[in-house]
């Protein structure tokens, strides 16, 4: 699927999904209303949205907020975790870093 919604005359199993659409580094994302921030963006195909210092990708690991892999920052707050947080129309999401140099939170 492109990203699209199915329209919900259409929808084999008669979901009511509400679409929202959040930005990531600029880039629009559709997503629907109750997805986790993680959950838009692996639907969106994007595994990874964060740097270790090393330059390692990192993305979703535990899933259910135990660990920090997924960080990202959220209407201009830092260092939430992707996979606790409710995606809310309109969000703007920027991907973080560590690599050498970077300042990008407290982690």
């Amino acid at each position: 699927m492109s990203g699209r919604l199915l329209p919900r005359d259409r929808d084999p199993v008669g979901r009511t999904d509400r679409p929202i659409r959040i930005t990531v580094d600029g880039e629009p994302v559709a997503g629907i209303a109750g997805q986790s921030v993680a959950g838009v963006l692996l639907a969106a195909g994007r595994i990874s949205w964060r740097t270790t210092r090393a330059g390692a990708p990192r993305g979703v690991f535990c899933g259910i907020g135990a660990c920090f892999d997924c960080l990202l920052t959220v209407n201009d707050v830092p260092d939430v975790r992707a996979c606790r947080r409710p995606a809310a129309d309109g969000d703007e999401i920027r991907t973080q870093s560590r690599e050498e140099g970077a300042c990008a939170g407290t982690w």
